[in-house]
């Protein structure tokens, strides 16, 4: 069941001490820095209370090395798309953190930080966003599992739509982000 709760003012928090862990296990394979990303990374926004992390490696296939590591934390590997490596921590029967390594200026990325910066920076989206997912949320706990929909991608995409139509370049600055045709 998905569930989405008042904001957490423990996330940045709960990011921080994960992010410090992660610097240590990864560092041979880092570049670009670990993230916050998600809806966790969002100031006062509701949420799945599941803290949304993606680290930049320099080498998708040399970070395999990283996966002893990982494990050694309590992660396990969970995969998700091409060009990434995915990994979540359970804990007591629910995943808390997600976890992504990928190669800096990936489509995903891009697209993640540049969504993240874009809700942080425009208030209205952030209440579109919201209202989005909790309307999600609702349809997939009512939904069969096999075909519950996505609640953050298909929130994600429609204020990305809303958000690219501004063409604000991302915190990169040479990026921006374009509508989906």
């Amino acid at each position: 069941m998905t569930v989405v709760v008042p904001y957490d003012p423990e996330w940045p928090r709960r990011f921080e001490e994960e992010r410090a862990l992660l610097a240590r296990a990864l560092a041979p394979w880092l570049e670009g820095g670990i993230h916050h990303i998600g809806s966790t990374a969002i100031p006062g926004i509701a949420a799945k209370p599941m803290i949304d992390m993606m680290a930049g490696v320099r080498d998708l296939e040399e970070a395999r090395a990283a996966f002893e590591p990982l494990l050694a934390l309590g992660y396990e590997e969970t995969p998700h798309r091409p060009r990434t490596h995915h990994f979540s921590k359970p804990a007591g029967g629910r995943h808390t953190h997600h976890l992504h390594l990928t190669e800096p200026g990936t489509d995903l990325w891009v697209e993640r930080i540049a969504f993240r910066d874009a809700l942080r920076a425009d208030p209205e989206l952030v209440d579109e966003y919201q209202a989005l997912s909790c309307r999600w949320s609702r349809k997939s706990t009512a939904a069969a599992p096999s075909t519950r929909p996505s609640p953050s991608g298909r929130s994600s995409l429609a204020c990305s739509r809303r958000r690219a139509s501004r063409s604000r370049p991302s915190a990169r600055g040479d990026i921006v982000v374009r509508p989906v045709h």
